[in-house]
């Protein structure tokens, strides 16, 4: 029963963190603007940015999601087609830079979802 409860509670939490919504309520939006975060939600008060340097495991995110596609890009670039490393990488340059700049928002709404997972704020 315990367990259901914490399994209902991630899905819904990582089901807002998608949909860039308060992980608390989910009726908020997170984001004025691509780059522009809300301080708070305006329907329960839960404060996104907790204290300065908040989003710091956000950037970790961020990296590690970018890392593993670029990697994994790599490695099905060259094991499925015969392109040179060089091919490979004029392929796989410009998604590691374009790719970071679109995950910002998705990697901070994670970030505050998994946090509100393990400390939930009242």
């Amino acid at each position: 029963m315990e367990s259901q409860r914490l399994a209902d509670r991630i899905a819904k939490s990582l089901g807002r963190a998608v949909r860039l919504r308060c992980p608390r309520c989910g009726t908020t939006a997170l984001f004025r603007g691509w780059f522009s975060m809300a301080e708070a939600c305006a329907l329960c008060g839960l404060r996104f940015e907790r204290a300065q340097g908040y989003f710091v495991g956000a950037i970790y995110i961020n990296y590690a999601v970018t890392a593993i596609l670029a990697i994994g890009g790599f490695f099905l670039l060259w094991g499925l087609t015969a392109l040179s490393t060089a091919a490979q990488l004029a392929l796989l340059v410009p998604v590691v830079i374009l790719f970071p700049l679109w995950f910002f928002r998705y990697s901070r709404s994670f970030w505050l979802a998994l946090e509100w997972l393990i400390n939930p704020e009242p």
